[in-house]
């Protein structure tokens, strides 16, 4: 009886199952690579303004206010939160919509040939947003929480928000409501490449209205980021154009600049696996290749 070669046999099994091995790890990546917990937040409100930021519904228009954030690298975002007022009788029992748009820097996700009607849109969001979640499309959730039973703005945007050259109306006065955070668990997360992005929240009441609040500018909470551009709000009466809160509709000599109350948190990195060169593709397909084969002489040798 012929004398079997037991580690050479060895060695050729062997060989196939490396090779595919090392064909899914040029091919994936390095896969479970960790991730790292990523948060952002521009602060509590600083009380200077209170700005409209609701759905459209019976009786009110669509009304939207955004601030910006920078992400550096790939992130999921999982949670949000922000802060605002509820004011002219609105509760939290009251509360029947709230929604979340992630808006890019004009030009993106913009018309570029049409003629704008507002003073500039440098900086400004996109004219539609590039991702969003809604309650009404069960893809987040949402909780209240009272922060104070009374908290005063300076100033507020409701319904004074016009195209050029009427953008300028000073803010309508000085406002006082129930400040309330409202916390976010987006149960579809939001995936986001490295970008500047602008975060929009509305909030939907019977009566009365949502105001989001402002947080300072400069940011004070160690978080500062550059560009920090500022908040920019509109309408339906003026979309898909948008007005700088404090440059276009405060206005003055000196116009003032605002950030927005809100926070971001997630993670960055990848469960799934790093994305490798395609340098390395030749490499994989001659892998691939050779397991191949070896497989097929396994099986002719029986």
């Amino acid at each position: 009886m012929p004398r079997v070669n037991v580690r050479s046999r060895a060695r050729r099994r062997r060989w196939p199952v490396v090779t595919a091995a090392a064909v899914t790890l040029v091919a994936t990546g390095v896969a479970g690579a960790a991730t790292t917990p990523f948060s952002f937040s521009t602060g509590d409100p600083d009380g200077l303004i209170a700005t409209a930021s609701r759905p459209a519904s019976a009786g009110k228009i669509e009304t939207e206010t955004a601030d910006d954030f920078i992400l550096t690298q790939q992130t999921t975002l999982n949670t949000a939160s922000f802060t605002g007022l509820l004011t002219g009788g609105a509760t939290t029992a009251g509360v029947n919509r709230v929604t979340i748009d992630i808006y890019r820097i004009f030009p993106n996700e913009s018309d570029t040939t049409r003629t704008i009607t507002v003073p500039t849109r440098l900086n400004s969001p996109g004219d539609v947003e590039l991702v969003g979640r809604d309650t009404a499309s069960s893809d987040m959730t949402f909780t209240t929480t009272t922060v104070a039973g009374t908290f005063a703005a300076a100033n507020s945007v409701v319904s004074g928000i016009h195209a050029s050259p009427a953008q300028t109306t000073g803010g309508e006065g000085a406002v006082t409501g129930t400040e309330v955070r409202f916390d976010v668990t987006f149960t579809t997360p939001l995936n986001l490449a490295a970008d500047h992005y602008f975060f929009r929240p509305e909030v939907g009441v019977g009566t009365g209205e949502f105001l989001w609040l402002s947080a300072p500018r400069p940011l004070t909470n160690g978080q500062a980021f550059l560009p920090d551009l500022q908040t920019w709000v509109r309408n339906e009466t003026i979309g898909p154009d948008w007005v700088r809160v404090g440059a276009d509709v405060v206005g003055g000599t000196v116009a003032p600049a605002f950030n927005a109350s809100f926070s971001i948190a997630g993670t960055t990195g990848s469960t799934t696996g790093v994305p490798l060169p395609a340098a390395v593709w030749p490499g994989a397909a001659l892998l691939g290749l050779l397991g191949v084969r070896g497989r097929r002489a396994l099986v002719r040798q029986g």
